[in-house]
């Protein structure tokens, strides 16, 4: 039976949004110009046409919208601040407008007993630093660790819990590889610049800000990799989407190197040779990893000619690679879902980093949901999935594995990125028409679980 009284009293229940995707105000108070604002008003970007531009009008609703969520037994919020409302042009003046709307958010958060948690990159990057280079540029790095600083001196009197990057991965490889997020750019196996500029605006942004009062960590989407046979094409398949999906990130966090194999199947040895002096950097100790996770994966060797290496892959070198329907239940994103994948992706960690500290910072399931009919949102699958893999965290903390909270994805229906408005996430249902809110059933059931 699931029961909260399973966890230990201190587990941490929070939900999570992203700037971008629930916040609005584009223009106000000073805010700058993102790659988001750029990509999305680029036609043919965004699935349904839509933008970013009011969203959820959160910058706006944030007081109410974090009542609800304090109301819903939730005493935890993971925000991202953007970065081009707190240094618009990414580099130069601080504004100041900015710094005061996420002090106003963070204190609100705990008038209502809710702790705030602050992701300081999640991918919505100034525009004028993308124009310089962006990620495939060291420059990058560098103003990040600035931002950075800024931020954490002029919050962290009511912000103690601190996330550097969110998903390096979706960043660089879908960002700069594929092309399929802002910006939008297909720079193939050079993406690995920017994976690696990445991870050391993330090293040099601790060694700014890191303070015995706080808690600091960084936000990584690993996955369990599975091969579809035994055969050696097949495991190798496995064996290359690991190293770009996981090891790539983990291996220079917690090992403090980048694995040989991922970079050898690039091509990309020589240019990663020139900055191993970096590697201390970015493997300083982390407080928490944070851990998004929503489905595993089954890959194959191809069956059929091999792609063209030159088409935009988030998957430089192993283009060709077959991802394969092992028959499991989807998400509408076409996700599979597999709840015990969450254990899998946790003992992972704890093998890498023994002890380390790890929170689920996003989880979650897109469907979609009709509009409320007499207050009703009926969302019976996203309750299971909840469900689900609530009920894998509460045996992993059995086990005795270091899982230390809990955060679901997301709050509210917002813009999600390159599907805009056509896939739904949240746990309250948003008429972005009106921008009235509405709890869902999987809502409520969370209610429950939580203050029963």
């Amino acid at each position: 039976m699931l029961s909260r009284k399973d966890f230990p009293p201190d587990f941490t229940w929070g939900t999570a949004t992203a700037a971008y995707q629930v916040e609005g105000a584009v223009t106000a108070d000073g805010r700058g110009l993102s790659i988001w604002d750029t990509f999305a008003h680029t036609p043919g970007r965004i699935a349904d046409g839509s933008t970013g531009d009011v969203a959820d009008d959160h910058y706006r609703l944030f007081a109410d919208d974090i009542r609800l969520l304090a109301e819903l037994g939730l005493r935890a919020y993971r925000f991202s601040i953007a970065w081009p409302r707190i240094v618009p042009d990414g580099s130069g003046p601080t504004n100041p407008a900015g710094l005061d709307f996420y002090r106003r958010l963070a204190e609100t958060c705990l008038e209502y007993g809710v702790t705030p948690y602050a992701t300081l990159y999640h991918w919505d990057l100034p525009q004028p630093l993308e124009d310089g280079g962006g990620w495939m540029v060291r420059d990058t790095a560098e103003r990040f660790r600035d931002y950075a600083a800024v931020t954490h001196a002029g919050l962290s009197d009511v912000i103690k819990h601190w996330m550097t990057l969110n998903e390096p991965w979706c960043a660089a490889l879908v960002g700069y590889g594929s092309g399929e997020l802002a910006p939008g750019r297909r720079e193939g196996a050079n993406a690995l610049k920017a994976v690696h500029h990445l991870l050391l605006g993330h090293g040099l942004a601790l060694e700014a800000i890191r303070s015995p009062e706080g808690s600091y960590g960084i936000v990584l989407n690993p996955a369990p990799v599975r091969a579809a046979s035994d055969s050696p094409a097949d495991r190798d398949a496995a064996r290359r989407i690991d190293g770009l999906l996981n090891r790539l990130f983990l291996d220079p966090l917690l090992l403090g190197k980048y694995p040989a194999d991922v970079l050898d199947d690039t091509g990309m040895a020589p240019w990663f040779a020139q900055y191993e002096d970096d590697l201390p950097l970015i493997s300083a100790p982390l407080d928490f990893l944070g851990v998004n996770y929503y489905l595993p994966m089954t890959v194959a060797a191809p069956d059929g000619p091999v792609a063209d290496p030159t088409k935009p892959s988030a998957q430089p070198g192993s283009e060709n690679i077959v991802t394969v329907d092992t028959g499991l239940p989807r998400t509408q994103m076409d996700w599979p879902i597999q709840a015990t994948g969450l254990r899998d992706v946790l003992v992972m960690i704890n093998n890498l980093a023994p002890g380390l500290s790890v929170y689920v910072t996003e989880n979650g399931a897109a469907y979609p949901d009709a509009p409320p009919v007499d207050g009703i949102v009926e969302d019976d699958e996203r309750q299971r999935y909840l469900e689900q893999h609530i009920t894998v965290a509460q045996r992993v903390v059995g086990e005795g594995l270091p899982l230390k909270g809990y955060f679901v994805w997301t709050l509210m229906d917002n813009f999600e990125w390159a599907w805009g408005f056509s896939r739904r996430f949240g746990i309250v249902y948003v008429d972005h028409a009106t921008q009235q809110r509405t709890v869902k059933k999987s809502g409520r059931w969370l209610q429950r679980f939580l203050t029963a």
